[in-house]
């Protein structure tokens, strides 16, 4: 008898040993995404005043890499309101489905300056882990200290995608500096969101693979992304938020976004649900009139913003 019970308990040490192999195997490849070439031209897009642009993140040793796009000097007229671009997981500043040089040009032309950066081990920015918003946050900090300090004065916006989406409710949110964020396909809570959807990413079953990927996660990271709550941001936000989200997306579905703007407490808040629209493709569906949605809530906020701040 005890030999048969070591002999089942062997078995089922080897058995975790394995899942948890597996497991460690799958959570360093989340968090260590394949980076994707910048192999796109700004010019191709009408966009011929590019600036290269190096700025530190907050967090120190990460150097972040991107364009900046000065309206004055592409139409020679500018609002003096600048617009920070946050790319999805996986991506880079190009966010290449959009494509978000395409949206740039748009707003360039309607007198915004734009800022597109690489978050942390993406594009040429520096090597870091992937934290799908977590530290993220320290790199869109340092986006804006980098915009704040060479453009002062400035009325600040954000505008990101999925991951970029959650990391700019979370930032923007909280920073006083930003006045208006347009959240395209966010995710309501990082923690809730990998308990319902690992499977999709990861090929693998729920049991047992969730508990050991959610347990390894925080020690890669070394912290929780239990603590990622763009909820707790929106709550908190008091500004306008422009949520935006594809009825069709499977990825991150529209739900997140129904759920974050009825937290949203400032009126000028709006949501738009895309028909048929998938992962961050609304865009793609609908160029003009999403141009046209976006621009018509930026001038509205930032312009108010503005008055505010001459008065």
């Amino acid at each position: 008898m005890v030999t048969v019970l070591c002999s089942i308990a062997a078995g089922l040490l080897v058995v975790a040993v394995v899942i948890g192999l597996i497991s460690f195997q799958v959570t360093w490849k989340l968090t260590h995404p394949r980076r994707k070439p910048i192999d796109m031209e700004p010019k191709d897009f009408g966009l011929d005043q590019v600036e290269d642009v190096r700025f530190p993140s907050r967090e120190a040793g990460i150097s972040l890499a991107g364009w900046y796009f000065s309206a004055e000097k592409e139409t020679g007229r500018s609002r003096g309101k600048t617009i920070i671009f946050s790319h999805g997981y996986s991506q880079n500043r190009q966010e290449p489905h959009l494509p978000a040089l395409s949206l740039a040009a748009r707003l360039v032309r309607d007198g915004y300056d734009v800022l597109m950066f690489d978050f942390r081990n993406a594009g040429e920015s520096s090597d870091a882990l992937t934290t799908i918003g977590l530290r993220e946050q320290q790199d869109l900090l340092g986006a804006i200290d980098f915009v704040a300090s060479t453009r002062p004065g400035h009325a600040l916006g954000l505008i990101g995608f999925s991951m970029g989406s959650a990391t700019s409710l979370l930032v923007g949110g909280v920073d006083p500096r930003i006045v208006a964020i347009v959240a395209d396909s966010p995710f309501y809570s990082l923690q809730e969101y990998l308990q319902e959807n690992l499977p999709q990413w990861t090929g693998l079953p729920r049991f047992p693979f969730n508990w050991f990927i959610l347990t390894l996660t925080p020690v890669l990271m070394r912290a929780n992304p239990g603590d990622v709550k763009p909820y707790d941001a929106v709550r908190q936000a008091g500004k306008p938020i422009f949520f935006i989200h594809g009825t069709a997306d499977a990825t991150v579905p529209a739900v997140n976004s129904e759920r974050l703007y009825a937290l949203a407490g400032d009126p000028g808040s709006r949501l738009w649900l895309v028909p048929g629209a998938g992962h961050v493709r609304s865009y793609a569906m609908h160029p003009e009139e999403y141009g046209l949605k976006v621009i018509e809530f930026l001038n509205e906020v930032l312009d108010m913003k503005k008055a505010a701040t001459d008065s």
